[in-house]
């Protein structure tokens, strides 16, 4: 039995491993939707050690832990990163199966050269050797981006953001391109308590006084552009946890923005026709801009309240959800596709089993001449791992064009979170060498090859309009 990290991970096909050692393995990374912190980046700290890089921000991992019923001291508690990370490894033989096993080791091996599994009795001697790694190479932020060929990274922040420390890094010579996106929830979801509270910022930010349903557009209009001046970004995301489309007027949606602004109750039929305003109008706005608009569908967030009160929220205690219908979202990029402003999408559905139906639906709004202008994102959240990518690229490939895909992201607060992308390369090589080993596709090594490279890296480039430089 194999008792050290294998090379050939998920390469079970000869002609797989030969297409990703000769074509996928080495290209460089463009990582368009992830949630680092740009102050982070900006400050570029050294790590105290790999309890805080995997520890920190983890829910994947603080989700595991609790399943083992480990203390929450040791997962978001006041323990510090040492006694986490013994925690941590105490559980990590036990997870089989789970991508976290796998996710780990990649880190190991290609940010430390630790080929051994980690386990409860060797776990002080590989925390002593790589807290000694990363003060002897000064593994800092900018450091891991560096190290794993990062070309370009998307953060993700609020429309009332400033931006100061995208502003400071463009000023810095760095190896990686830093963009943002756009992600204006926080006008979408009427209903909390902040939200009349947070167009106040947004009208201090903008310089548009939001006295309307209109002016809020304008005021996002503003910032989309300042945004866009800025970072240079093409990227905006939207969250719809839950989405049914309702048809509405100008001066119903004026109405319930009103009373909303008031902070009084509204209707979950009047929530319904706001949020379609809402994503409609904005869908117009990304067009006018050239931004692309990422849906992230079907999260149920803060599923355990009790745990959200402890914790906080982001902190593991999301789940799916199947409440979000195509046919809400079908609407949505149909009434855009009438009005000749749908900007190039995509989609990211949470609920996996029904990935085919969602494929289905971003090919039928696919024309005017753009490549893929509608397109299933990569595997998100809960759907990120070998299982996963498969199941999409084997229940799409027929329905959607796998080649046409703008390929993997981490969707992570990590610094060395960037081997999801080696682990989709080689699933991805895998499934395009099975093919050729059972026959069903003989167009060639060169074909397969400008498939892998675009995949993996020139479809996201030429899609976004990022312009980044391979070399």
């Amino acid at each position: 039995m194999n008792t050290t990290f294998d090379e050939e991970l998920y390469l079970t096909s000869k002609t797989g491993r030969e297409l990703y050692h000769k074509y996928a393995e080495k290209l460089p990374i463009i990582d368009y939707h992830c949630h680092l912190q740009p102050s982070e980046i900006y400050e570029n700290k050294e790590f105290e050690d790999l309890g805080e890089m995997w520890l920190r921000g983890d829910h994947y991992k603080w989700r595991a832990m609790r399943t083992f019923g480990i203390d929450e001291k040791y997962i978001t508690g006041d323990a510090d990163y040492h006694d986490k990370y013994l925690a941590f490894a105490s559980i990590l033989p036990k997870l089989a199966g789970n991508p976290i096993y796998i996710w780990c080791a990649l880190e190991l091996k290609r940010y430390f050269g630790i080929d051994e599994a980690l386990s409860e009795e060797n776990a002080e001697e590989i925390y002593q050797k790589t807290k000694a790694m990363i003060s002897r190479e000064h593994m800092t932020r900018r450091w891991c981006m560096e190290h794993s060929n990062v070309k370009l990274v998307s953060t993700t922040e609020d429309p009332v953001d400033d931006l100061r420390y995208h502003i400071a890094l463009k000023k810095e010579k760095m190896f990686s391109r830093v963009v943002t996106a756009f992600r204006p929830d926080k006008a979408m979801f009427l209903s909390q308590d902040t939200f009349s509270a947070y167009l106040d910022q947004l009208a201090d930010v903008s310089g548009v006084s939001v006295i309307s349903f209109e002016t809020m557009l304008d005021a996002l209009e503003a910032r989309l552009r300042f945004f866009q001046e800025t970072t240079g970004t093409t990227v905006s995301d939207d969250g719809i946890p839950h989405f049914t489309w309702a048809d509405y007027t100008d001066t119903e949606i004026e109405t319930i923005f009103e009373k909303a602004r008031k902070n009084q109750t509204v209707s979950d039929h009047e929530k319904d026709q706001y949020q379609s305003a809402f994503l409609y109008e904005m869908g117009r706005r990304y067009s006018r801009t050239g931004y692309v608009m990422q849906l992230h569908i079907g999260t149920y967030l803060d599923a355990n309240t009790s745990g959200v009160d402890r914790t906080g929220h982001s902190t593991g205690f999301d789940c799916t959800d199947d409440q979000c219908s195509v046919t809400s979202v079908g609407e949505l990029l149909n009434r855009l596709t009438m009005a000749g402003e749908l900007p190039k999408t995509i989609l990211y559905p949470l609920d996996g089993s029904k990935i085919e139906t969602w494929a289905i639906l971003a090919a039928g709004f696919c024309d005017n001449g753009v490549k893929a202008k509608v397109q299933l994102g990569a595997p998100w959240w809960f759907n990120d791992q070998a299982y996963g990518i498969q199941r999409q690229f084997e229940a799409c490939a027929s329905l959607y064009p796998v080649s046409l895909s703008v390929g993997m992201l981490t969707d992570s607060r990590s610094f060395i979170s960037y081997p999801r992308h080696e682990l989709y390369r080689r699933v991805l090589c895998n499934y395009l060498g099975e093919l050729v080993d059972r026959g069903e596709y003989f167009s060639g090594e060169e074909a397969l090859k400008q498939v892998i490279e675009d995949v993996c890296f020139n479809n996201a480039n030429e899609f976004f309009g990022f312009h980044v430089d391979r070399k």
